[in-house]
Order: structure tokens, then C-alpha cells, then sequence
């Protein structure tokens, strides 16, 4: 339940940060539409976040992430966008690629991640 509650949080915290780098602000009904989840769940998961101290709200509902939630929600990001190039260099559609990039950026290795990295900058310019 742990690992779970864990995946879930990595994915709340890349979708604010892929949010405010699309609209530059970011609301609860913002991450409700991108899931398409009902706005109890989201209020719920982000009143989570905000007592694990990885985002702030303001009066007006705007979250941000505090500096660990951004810590956090940077390696998901970019593991996720090694996974997306990885995958598309073996030549998996656009489409395929990004789905299964979301399911995997949670269970491989540090190790396993920097390996595919490396494997991405060796192969991507040929």
C-alpha cells in the first residue's frame, strides 16, 4: 500500500509541475480535468501533500511546491522524459511511448534509469 501511496504521490507532484510549466498556475480543478478525477479526490490527495510538506496553497487555491516537493517532482520529470526517449529510439509511437513511460518512471532502479540515460545520449543523434 506504501509503494502505492508513493506512485501516486510522484505522480501528483510531475503533473503540478508539468501544469505551471503549461499554464503557469496551478489549481486543484487543473489536476481533476488532467486525470480526469473527481475534485473530492484531488482536494483530498493534495490536503495529503500539503501535510507531507511538499506543496503550499494559497487563499485563492494556487499551489505550489514547497523544496522538496520540487526536488521530487524533478527526477519524476525527468525520468519520465528519459523513459519517453528511450522508448521512442526503439521506435514505439509518441502516443505508446508517453503511456508506458508513466507506469514505468515508478518501479525501475536509479541504476537501471542512468544506464537507459546513458544509452539515450550515446543513440539519439545518430
Amino acid at each position: 500500500m506504501q509503494e502505492e501511496h508513493s506512485e501516486s504521490r510522484e505522480d501528483y507532484l510531475e503533473s503540478i509541475i508539468m501544469l505551471k510549466r503549461e499554464k503557469g498556475a496551478v489549481r486543484s480543478i487543473d489536476i481533476a480535468e488532467h486525470f480526469n478525477y473527481s475534485r473530492p479526490s484531488i482536494s483530498r490527495a493534495m490536503s495529503i501533500l500539503r501535510s507531507d510538506g511538499m506543496i503550499t496553497m494559497d487563499k485563492n487555491g494556487y499551489i505550489e511546491l514547497t523544496n522538496e516537493g520540487q526536488k521530487v517532482a524533478n527526477a519524476v520529470y525527468e525520468r519520465h522524459n528519459i523513459l519517453i526517449s528511450f522508448l521512442s529510439l526503439l521506435g514505439i509511437s509518441d502516443k505508446t511511448a508517453e503511456a508506458d513511460a508513466c507506469r514505468i518512471e515508478h518501479v525501475l532502479s536509479q541504476e537501471s534509469i542512468n544506464r537507459i540515460e546513458e544509452f539515450v545520449n550515446k543513440n539519439k543523434e545518430k
